[in-house]
């Protein structure tokens, strides 16, 4: 996919830091991610990216370093949650409910109209083929069920930037394959969308930029091919060949990547 490295700037962070007593969960993460991105951010489990999205959500307190996302600071809370929307890989929706009380209840939350709420939500819900059970109680779903819920409830109020944390757990191919399509669609439509996913073919398939980290740092970044670039396999390299290597014990610590100069 083309870089869209020179657009205007949705996700700047410098020095990004949070350190949990003793313990430093993100070292010093620098970003800047143009809208109408789709970045694909990638570590293994325990390398920093739950602290990151919370941090760039607003749900977390950096201990150094600053961000913004669409030029908002993410310590003001308040300014920065019209802009933002956020899927986490526990999705936060109310058993008891039903798919439409939970979106209306969401709906409300984020002070959107009654009329565009029910529009919306109604589209969404025959969208993603939720329309039929949509007041059938959440604890009766499957897990792939609450989970378009939660990415309905997520996208909503129609944000700027949108954090996804495996968006795809739990689905069918049907329904992970529209998931897939929606994160390009609101991308051609000026959405920056921040996806961590274990599963590197949907990053492969989506991602105009890719970010790995590791142990707390950056050490990768560049479109998909340049990630690639730095795996010599014998052959055509795969991404997660060069997930692999850059993530090995052994591997040394370093932001570039492929032939990127920036």
């Amino acid at each position: 996919m083309p870089s869209k490295r020179s657009g205007p700037i949705a996700i700047e962070a410098i020095d990004l830091t949070k350190t949990y007593r003793s313990t430093v969960a993100l070292d010093g993460l620098s970003l800047s991610i143009a809208d109408g991105t789709v970045y694909g951010f990638l570590g293994p489990n325990g390398a920093g990216k739950t602290t990151t999205m919370r941090l760039l959500t607003g749900l977390s307190q950096p201990t150094s370093g600053r961000a913004r996302i669409c030029g908002r600071d993410i310590t003001n809370r308040r300014e920065l949650a019209p802009a933002v929307g956020y899927l986490p890989e526990t999705p936060p929706l109310y058993d008891e409910f039903s798919a439409r009380e939970q979106l209306e209840y969401a709906a409300d939350l984020r002070d959107i109209p009654s009329e565009t709420a029910d529009k919306r939500i109604s589209e969404y819900l025959d969208q993603f083929g939720l329309a039929g059970d949509e007041h059938k109680r959440i604890s009766a779903y499957s897990k792939g069920m609450k989970q378009k819920t939660a990415f309905i409830q997520s996208i909503l109020h129609d944000p700027q930037v949108l954090f996804l944390d495996e968006p795809t757990s739990g689905l069918d191919p049907r329904a992970a394959r529209q998931i897939r399509q929606s994160i390009t669609d609101f991308a051609d439509d000026g959405t920056t969308v921040f996806l961590s996913t274990h599963i590197l073919p949907v990053v492969e398939a989506v991602a105009d930029e890719v970010g790995v980290l590791f142990d707390g740092k950056l050490v990768a970044e560049g479109s998909p091919d340049e990630v690639k670039s730095r795996v010599e396999t014998g052959g055509e390299s795969t991404l997660e060949d060069a997930f692999l290597a850059v993530t090995s014990a052994d591997a040394p610590i370093s932001n570039t990547a492929g032939a990127t100069d920036e």
